[in-house]
């Protein structure tokens, strides 16, 4: 299935007091690589920002006040999704912003077309009790975040794509696995295991005096437990009680 990383960005937190999308970004994964194929779009919203959203995402009114509305971009934001999987960080907010702007547009429902996996659910299911923030599970799972100073739609779907394929990362991932194109009809070249770059294993070596104790503990622990030892021989049988 092809798979959509999205983000959006909006003048507020909820979409019942009238908060608009500002901001689309997805990013596609084919064989759950990024393909390139992304979709990008600044949205004039026609409502004014909430105390706080502005200094989230950068974003102003002047800038967007030259940018096409929701509505002039739907057609084209439905067929770049149109039968994919999406996934989103927090799916239930941006799904409901989304809905709403179909709904302002004369659309149906996006739920109809596409399915959803919320990485913030498989997060709190992998790591219950900690904070799993996109930040977070940067920090926790390796991804560089390091270049997000602002909330950005684009810039957030990319980071989030790799700390999903971090999340369900298997033996595909790391080199035990090929994409479908890569299988099909050429030979495969197998690179052979060269035991000689491995480095020399440690050796632990045990002095007289060190065996001479363990021999010593063993001795008065066999003394302490009685038939109750077990020295790497069939253990008695248990009496049972006549």
């Amino acid at each position: 299935m092809r798979q959509i990383v999205l983000d959006t960005e909006t003048t507020g937190l909820e979409w019942k007091k009238g908060n608009r999308v500002v901001e689309i970004g997805c990013v596609e994964l084919l064989e759950r690589r990024p393909s390139g194929n992304n979709f990008h779009r600044y949205l004039k919203p026609d409502c004014e920002f909430e105390q706080g959203a502005q200094e989230v995402t950068g974003l102003t009114l002047e800038f967007l006040a030259d940018k096409p509305r929701f509505e002039e971009v739907v057609d084209e934001f439905l067929a770049y999704v149109d039968g994919a999987e999406l996934i989103i960080h927090n799916a239930s907010f941006d799904m409901g912003f989304l809905e709403n702007e179909l709904s302002l547009a004369g659309k149906g429902r996006l739920a109809g077309r596409v399915t959803v996996t919320d990485t913030l659910a498989m997060a709190r299911e992998r790591y219950p009790g900690q904070r799993n923030s996109l930040d977070a599970l940067c920090r926790r799972l390796g991804v560089d975040n390091s270049h997000r100073q602002l909330h950005g739609a684009l810039l957030d779907a990319q980071i989030l794509a790799d700390v999903f394929i971090a999340l369900t990362s298997g033996q595909e991932e790391i080199g035990f696995g090929q994409p479908e194109a890569e299988r099909r009809g050429a030979d495969v070249a197998v690179q052979a295991f060269d035991a000689s770059v491995l480095l020399p294993r440690p050796r632990v070596l045990v002095t007289t005096s060190e065996q001479e104790a363990h021999v010593s503990r063993l001795e008065r622990l066999r003394k302490k437990a009685g038939h109750a030892w077990w020295d790497g021989e069939r253990a008695p049988e248990p009496q049972e009680n006549s």
